[in-house]
């Protein structure tokens, strides 16, 4: 929690739940991104937190922007980014979407399937055009894999394809999975690519960019590598790769760049047990999964905790939401301990919950409202 969100808390006190956001540690994490991978464009996954606060400063900063949908782009523009810096990332488009991106002068799409390249042919005719890579996301807290991507013999022939389809077959990409602590994920998917380059440049084909993806973890219950650990790791492999003919190279950091910026603060609803000798709690807060906290799921993502009652004794609690839905369970298994003094009415803020929060929440499942946002 940053002192600026600390003092907002404070002197406010919000109506809970809400989102505290704090853009000028959206400022520092880019700054501290784009000095440790110089060589690299930064491409903000605008699926992370598409607030405009967060669009218009990072657009300032000149960076550029991986969008999901036409919805997405719409954002973007509107937040003062050009057209030429932005990426439709999604693998899957509607035609329809491709060609409003194209009319509002995208230039940059990816794909992974012969379908989607006729799609983009037709609507996007002359774009560059990258092919996503399936690649291991062992290590990632969150992982992507299967969903998204194809292999390397079929990403060769589609790259093929998209020349004779007369679009730019501009380069490559891979995601390891979001929330990755484990730097050996990017060498590998660097290697991979640095050999489907050689081969497709064997057979013509003029490929210019590898594009990384994002997966730069931030800190939640435990600590992760920093990342000039993960820069080091990424440019010793397209070094090792590529030697000194390194292609462009873009990244698409979200959770990196506003994760730590943001707070979510709740309210205890209620504080019980099951049985009265349960040394376990059960805590319901007014934020669950169908409220923003989605990537709770499988207990992936596992967000700090700090209590108005932190600083006395501590047992351990199951946490959970407030909807009348079973699956809105938080943390059963995760050994999560919070204090004996806890009860309703207590405020429980979640940290380093800046990204992936506010876009997951549904409109008004049980009638609960979406968490506010205040950026700060």
């Amino acid at each position: 929690m940053t002192p600026k969100i600390a003092r907002f808390l404070e002197d406010v006190r919000p109506a809970t739940p809400c989102l505290v956001l704090d853009v000028d540690r959206v400022e520092q994490n880019y700054r501290v991104l784009s000095a440790v991978l110089p060589l690299a464009r930064i491409y903000y996954a605008v699926k992370a937190n598409p607030a405009r606060p967060v669009l218009e400063r990072l657009a300032r900063l000149g960076s550029a922007f991986d969008a999901a949908s036409w919805e997405e782009i719409e954002m973007v523009l509107a937040a003062g980014a050009a057209a030429s810096a932005i990426s439709y990332g999604n693998t899957v488009k509607k035609e329809s979407a491709i060609a409003r991106a194209f009319a509002a002068g995208v230039r940059m799409y990816a794909f992974d399937s012969e379908e989607e390249l006729e799609k983009l042919a037709r609507a996007a005719p002359g774009a560059k055009v990258y092919c996503r890579l399936l690649v291991e996301n062992a290590g990632a807290d969150w992982p992507l894999s299967r969903k998204f991507g194809c292999s390397v013999e079929m990403a060769a022939e589609l790259m093929l394809r998209a020349r004779e389809l007369g679009l730019d077959p501009y380069g490559l990409s891979f995601h390891v999975g979001s929330q990755q602590r484990d730097a050996v994920a990017y060498e590998a998917a660097v290697a991979k690519v640095g050999m489907l380059f050689t081969d497709l440049s064997e057979r013509g084909v003029n490929l210019r960019m590898v594009n990384l993806g994002g997966g730069f973890p931030v800190r939640y219950t435990d600590d992760v590598p920093g990342i000039d650990h993960f820069a080091h790791a990424i440019m010793g492999a397209m070094t090792k790769a590529f030697g000194n003919a390194i292609p462009e190279m873009v990244v698409e950091p979200g959770r990196f760049i506003v994760g730590d910026a943001g707070v979510v603060s709740s309210e205890v609803v209620l504080v019980s047990r099951k049985a009265k000798d349960d040394p376990v709690r059960w805590v319901y807060l007014d934020i669950g999964r169908f409220g923003g906290l989605a990537e709770t799921e499988g207990e992936s993502i596992r967000y700090r905790m700090q209590t108005t009652r932190d600083g006395g004794r501590t047992g351990p609690v199951a946490i959970a939401g407030p909807t009348c839905d079973g699956a809105d369970i938080l943390y059963e298994r995760t050994p999560y301990r919070l204090p004996l003094a806890l009860r309703a009415g207590d405020r429980l803020d979640l940290l380093s919950a800046g990204a992936y929060t506010t876009t997951y929440a549904a409109q008004s499942f049980n009638g609960f409202r979406p968490l506010s946002e205040h950026y700060i």
